[in-house]
């Protein structure tokens, strides 16, 4: 078996632009085992320096976009006095602009997510919502910012990744009488469960379509009393749970998006 590299993203920050340099790297060795440990928020010359001393007991490489003098200059201190091997991400870089505008960087962790905020939320919540789609995941749905509920076809995932586009981390949990709830669902707080529904006839309409692109037979999936039963339980189960339900049989995605992005605004 080949052995694992454990590599350690020390960061004053969230990580973010250590990780994504990581990554870029790593995809250069495709056959390498990997574990990449984050050890975010490292902002004290003390933390810097307990920090080399486990990246030497785990035999890691560090990778750190330690960017405050003292942090920075402690780690390196220690980490090569203890032998560990270890990237600089941010140095040479901010070295030669330093050099080139005459001024010193500011030395201030996490300053790039708070300029590209909007831009990290949203892939952070794309990222969350793929994740998290069509009950997968069910046990990290408290971390949701919204859940969606509801029958097969009702555009859950849609409207998700609509949601997840203004940065929202949007779950989604297919309802139906013969499958069991994820506990982790009924465990979430009511104000942060929505359904969505529709009418009988559009419904069947949708999962008729449905059908025909997947060229395969289901006829209960379309058969009229078989989805009549679906949306009573699903509606019967958002009443007695005290989760908002949405009646979307005639509303754009983007407008049942725009809604709940309004009652979250409210929250």
């Amino acid at each position: 078996m080949a052995s694992v590299l454990t590599v350690h993203v020390l960061t004053g920050g969230s990580g973010r632009t250590c990780q994504q340099v990581l990554r870029a790297a790593l995809a250069q060795f495709p056959e390498a085992h990997t574990e990449v440990v984050l050890r975010p928020c490292v902002d004290s010359a003390r933390a810097a320096e307990l920090e080399a001393a486990e990246a030497a007991n785990a035999h890691a490489v560090v990778c750190h976009s330690l960017v405050e003098p003292e942090v920075r200059e402690r780690f390196v201190r220690e980490a090569e006095l203890r032998g560990v091997r270890y990237v600089d991400v941010l140095g040479p870089t901010l070295s030669a602009l330093e050099d080139a505008l005459g001024v010193p960087p500011l030395g201030k962790p996490g300053l790039s997510y708070q300029l590209h905020r909007e831009q990290f939320d949203r892939m952070d919540a794309v990222d969350f919502t793929l994740a998290h789609d069509d009950g997968l995941c069910a046990h990290e749905l408290d971390h949701a910012d919204i859940v969606l509920v509801g029958v097969s076809r009702v555009s859950k995932s849609v409207t998700c990744f609509y949601l997840a586009y203004h940065g929202i981390r949007a779950a989604n949990v297919p309802l139906h009488p013969q499958i069991e709830l994820p506990g982790e669902l009924l465990r979430v707080a009511p104000a942060k469960v929505v359904g969505l529904t529709l009418n009988p006839h559009r419904l069947r309409l949708l999962r008729e379509m449905r059908l025909g692109t997947l060229k395969s037979d289901a006829s209960n999936y379309i058969e009229e009393l078989a989805i009549h039963g679906e949306l009573v339980y699903a509606e019967r189960l958002m009443r007695e749970r005290g989760w908002r339900c949405i009646d979307v049989s005639y509303q754009a995605v983007e407008e049942v998006a725009m809604e709940l992005l309004r009652g979250l605004s409210r929250a």
